[in-house]
């Protein structure tokens, strides 16, 4: 461990993913007196290798301009300006349009925006060097203990670092979660999404679009310039049978459900298959210890919130972290934490249940439910309330939200 990380610490955060880096930013930002690093067990620099793309909501993107990230992020991203859905079969020559949706929740402002993953992260991090946050890539957390004023936590290359607080967001499968004896709730959906990214010949003027096919939902998320994110949901045997194939293979299948309106395609990024699954956390919070992100709920892609309810988790803890250390309160206390999951977990279970249900009724060829589906579709597209109602919703700003989703200071 290098010899400038500190041996106590305020805020130890397990996980380098934008999860993590965001929520040590947003508490340093508010709290430059607080002492916090962030640890990864993924070898450094490996984030520069990851081809996916993120969806990021606007209240997502008031937040990030808030910590001072957005600024750099905004050349590389792409709005989303309009989006529709139908639902049929691949064999379909015509794919009827169900539902549109106008992209702008605000004259000028974009309900959501299209990110690199790395760019997101790459932002992360600079702006976590500004602050003076030491980020201690390929080191594991191997175990932790509970003692009077905090937790000792104790990493793979043999050093230990007292805190006050442990926040786990190390991902779905998180190793810490099961260290904090925390309980889940999961199951598999026996299915995967295939990942990639894909270059066109013809612009797709920031038009999303999500085909519900038979085996689950087929999304394409435009990219600066003439490119595209697909998130292409297939049972798991046929996706990794996909993924396995031969690259003709691959794009003919894609050519297949991504049709030729934008001309020519080009698979730029190799395609990765990700098992898909719900999982909850029963808990979020044990005294000195968060969770956050994946490693609190993981669920179905299929509305495109996963980033965002971690981004959510964020603006929550770094919330109550921060008033908890402006009133001189222990900001690892129970008491404290408990303010946070309160604030949360409703909001997450409502989510994992939503998602869980609109996978199951759309992700089927059965005749009586297309029926029905479509014929929902079509009342909610003629339904400018409900449209508006269900825009808002995605871009993070229903209902009562912390001050960083507001674009407030905290």
């Amino acid at each position: 461990m290098p010899v400038t990380s500190p041996a106590k610490l305020d805020i130890l955060v397990a996980g380098a993913g934008y999860v993590g880096l965001c929520a040590a930013v947003a508490i340093k930002a508010a709290r430059p007196n607080l002492a916090i690093a962030v640890v990864d067990a993924a070898p450094a620099n490996i984030w520069k290798k990851d081809g996916r793309c993120s969806a990021i909501a606007a209240a997502a993107t008031r937040m990030l301009e808030q910590i001072g990230c957005w600024e750099e992020i905004a050349p590389h991203a792409q709005a989303i300006t309009d989006m529709i859905v139908t639902d049929s079969r691949t064999s379909d020559p015509v794919r009827p349009v169900f539902l549109t949706f106008d992209g702008e929740i605000e004259p000028g402002e974009p309900f959501a925006h299209m990110v690199d993953n790395t760019v997101l992260n790459g932002s992360l991090r600079r702006r976590a060097a500004e602050l003076g946050i030491d980020i201690l890539e390929g080191i594991a957390v191997t175990s932790f203990e509970e003692e009077l004023a905090g937790l000792t936590v104790h990493l793979a290359d043999g050093a230990s670092i007292k805190t006050s607080l442990l926040i786990a967001a190390d991902g779905v499968r998180s190793r810490l979660r099961d260290m904090a004896g925390i309980k889940t709730v999961h199951w598999n959906y026996d299915q995967s999404g295939i990942v990639c990214t894909i270059a066109h010949e013809r612009p797709h003027h920031g038009r999303a679009e999500e085909h519900f096919l038979p085996s689950g939902p087929f999304a394409i998320l435009p990219l600066k310039g003439d490119r595209s994110s697909i998130v292409w949901t297939e049972r798991t045997a046929d996706a990794e049978r996909l993924v396995a194939a031969d690259e003709l293979v691959f794009e003919s299948e894609l050519e297949m459900r991504f049709g030729l309106k934008l001309g020519e395609i080009r698979v730029e990024t190799k395609p990765r298959a990700w098992p898909l699954g719900l999982t909850l956390a029963r808990d979020f919070v044990k005294p000195h210890f968060a969770l956050a992100g994946d490693a609190a709920h993981g669920i179905h892609p299929i509305a495109g919130q996963g980033l965002n309810m971690g981004l959510k988790d964020v603006a929550a803890l770094a919330e109550v972290i921060v008033d908890a250390d402006r009133l001189g309160q222990d900001i690892g206390a129970l008491d404290v934490l408990e303010r946070y999951q309160l604030w949360r977990r409703f909001d997450t279970w409502q989510m994992g249940a939503t998602t869980d249900v609109l996978n199951r009724l759309f992700s089927n060829d059965i005749t009586p439910l297309r029926a029905l589906r479509d014929f929902g579709l079509g009342l909610v597209d003629r339904a400018p309330g409900l449209k508006s109602f269900f825009i808002k919703q995605a871009s993070g700003l229903s209902g009562p939200a912390p001050k960083l989703l507001r674009g407030e200071a905290i």
